[in-house]
């Protein structure tokens, strides 16, 4: 996972929102409040605009709390959010070297919308809002299509970087996709909604790497041999799901992961072996593209973080 040092909205110092709560909305902390659920934020400011993510939860009969996913980086815990009807205040912790102390958000809501303004470290004001996450239920189970190669082995032909005009360090060689040293992610310029993805992929000692699927829920791929099961490893949907065991190889050795993503319904097979089974994805993985979630999206190679080597990349899309 990219670890940056410039996060602008994770890094806010205050957020003030200016939209008053509508009148008909129930208010208070706890059962029922209208503030529970999963928001999709969308940030902009002088550099441009880019995604974030909130979630509010009850623990508990009365107290809500949350998880939060800003630019970059994974979901932060919020221990407590205060509602009272008209106002929400919750504090993040530290994650970031150049937070000096707790995050602070203070704001309101209206119309089902969170809307307001944002000043981060820098001392940049940036203006966002936020709507509620889909659901993404599926009604019934998806029927295969035929399975599409991703990749020639031959050339990028159907691929192009993440940043348009950005010098690519990716190649085709040897019937490989390779990343030769840390720089652009890689994309494709297909869309897709529902679907099942076979990729191989090898690395060398101490690199990183992921496999985004719709550019939005990160499939980590990292130098994790015998470490400890958790969701930021490999195998994990980074930062949210955790594999049910490390079934990681020896840097150096040819790997695969199986995914299928269904709505929000992932299932993860690395190495052979099932180790996220039809689990749900909260929302999107920092250094998502956007979270659009309702909208088909690109498989994103992550390409900035080391070198990195694919190859048999298949697609069988749900019709």
């Amino acid at each position: 996972m990219r670890i940056r040092s410039a996060v602008r909205l994770v890094v806010a110092c205050m957020t003030t929102l200016s939209v008053a709560h509508a009148s008909n909305e129930r208010g208070g902390e706890g059962e029922g409040s209208p503030i529970i659920g999963r928001w999709n934020v969308n940030v902009s400011g002088p550099a441009g605009s880019y995604p974030s993510w909130l979630e509010v939860e009850r623990s508990g009969h009365k107290t809500l709390v949350g998880r939060f996913v800003g630019q970059f980086g994974s979901a932060r815990p919020i221990s407590q959010v205060f509602f009272d009807g008209t106002t929400v205040r919750f504090s993040l912790p530290v994650q970031w070297e150049r937070e000096t102390g707790e995050l602070k958000f203070e704001g309101s809501l209206a119309n089902d919308r969170l809307s307001g303004s944002t000043v981060d470290a820098d001392g940049h004001r940036l203006s966002w809002m936020a709507v509620r996450a889909p659901g993404l239920i599926r009604s019934r189970k998806p029927e295969w299509g035929a399975p599409i190669k991703l990749f020639d082995g031959a050339s990028l032909s159907g691929w192009r970087p993440r940043t348009s005009g950005k010098a690519t360090n990716w190649v085709a060689r040897n019937g490989e996709m390779v990343s030769l040293r840390s720089g652009s992610d890689l994309m494709t310029e297909g869309k897709f909604t529902d679907f099942k993805l076979h990729i191989e992929f090898r690395y060398p000692k101490g690199s990183n790497s992921g496999v985004y699927l719709r550019g939005r829920y990160e499939a980590q791929i990292e130098d994790d041999f015998g470490v400890k099961p958790e969701s930021h490893i490999m195998g994990g949907i980074y930062g949210f799901l955790q594999p049910r065991i490390n079934a990681a190889k020896p840097a150096g050795e040819w790997q695969s992961y199986d995914l299928t993503l269904v709505g929000r319904t992932v299932t993860v097979i690395l190495n052979g072996e099932t180790v996220i089974d039809r689990q749900e994805i909260p929302g999107m993985t920092g250094g998502a593209l956007d979270n659009d979630e309702a909208a088909p999206g690109p498989i994103l190679l992550q390409g900035d973080h080391g070198p990195i080597d694919f190859r048999n990349i298949v697609l069988t899309p749900a019709r």
